[in-house]
């Protein structure tokens, strides 16, 4: 069954008024609210009322670059990595996301030296580092996907699990970060089922968001508040619903709590019409 889940404006350290802003807004899953440096104690109160709340912690943000060119910053992304790995396993979040990160000035891309053998090989070295310096049992350390680095496509992040070859490697779908031109644009929702029908045992969790085509020359594509766009939702939908076990769907990248009461609403309003039911939804 699918969650929805969203970032809230509470304080975190209020363990009971970050839960109960969470029941405000309808989630049944969150992103962890802690970073590495969190105490045993701030852990325990986290996982305690998330769990009494029946809420699931999706997962903890890395976000960082671990193939700089800059020695310094590289060093000091590897680590991030794994102290957010390490808090991810000790409150059993689903997973710690970050990007596979890139070799060029901008820590997102986009940059010609990030879809080549050698960055390809960069990602399976870092990837395998993190992991094995960690050792996690329960939570899984992900590469969200990217439409300008890998894991860009299927076949990518497909080729990177076999590369990697770590069982605590899965998988972050974003269906948007992969819509990169306009045959896909229009054909998303092919490229969504067959994303979560070959990658769906490792899926830890998802994000919510849209994409629109904009009409000027030449391609311009435009992130966007869930149902403002040309995602295919009903695809996303039915396909996570498929999946084993309960699937975070994480909205992400609004401004205002307005625009993720809009978000969350428009996405209710797809899984009503198409028979999809929500955790915690009558």
């Amino acid at each position: 069954m699918i969650r929805l889940g969203g970032p809230v404006w509470a304080d975190p350290s209020d363990v009971e008024g970050w839960v109960a802003a969470h029941k405000k807004a309808g989630y049944t899953a969150c992103y962890c609210p802690l970073d590495g440096s969190a105490s045993d104690d701030a852990v325990q109160d986290l996982v305690k009322a998330a769990a009494a709340a029946d809420l699931m912690i999706a997962e903890v943000g890395a976000w960082s670059n671990p193939l700089a060119s800059d020695e310094a910053t590289r060093l000091a992304a590897l680590e991030r990595c794994k102290q957010q790995l390490d808090v991810a396993d000790r409150v059993g979040a689903r997973c710690c996301v970050n990007i596979a990160g890139s070799r060029g000035s901008k820590w997102d891309g986009p940059d010609p030296r990030d879809m080549t053998d050698e960055s390809f090989d960069l990602i399976v070295e870092t990837v395998r580092d993190i992991i094995d310096s960690v050792k996690p049992t329960r939570a899984y350390y992900t590469l969200e996907t990217m439409p300008w680095m890998y894991p860009h496509t299927v076949d990518s992040y497909e080729r990177l699990m076999r590369a990697i070859d770590r069982p605590q490697f899965a998988v972050h779908l974003d269906p948007v970060n992969m819509i990169c031109s306009p045959s896909i644009y229009f054909n998303n929702g092919a490229m969504i089922r067959e994303s979560v029908q070959r990658l769906g045992p490792w899926i830890k969790s998802c994000h919510a968001k849209d994409i629109v085509l904009q009409p000027n020359l030449t391609t311009h594509l435009d992130e966007a508040r869930p149902g403002t766009g040309g995602l295919d939702y009903r695809a996303f939908l039915e396909s996570l619903d498929a999946l084993v076990g309960d699937v975070p769907l994480m909205l992400e990248h609004l401004t205002t709590a307005q625009d993720y009461d809009l978000a969350a609403g428009y996405i209710r309003s797809v899984a009503h019409a198409c028979g999809v039911p929500l955790r915690g939804e009558a």
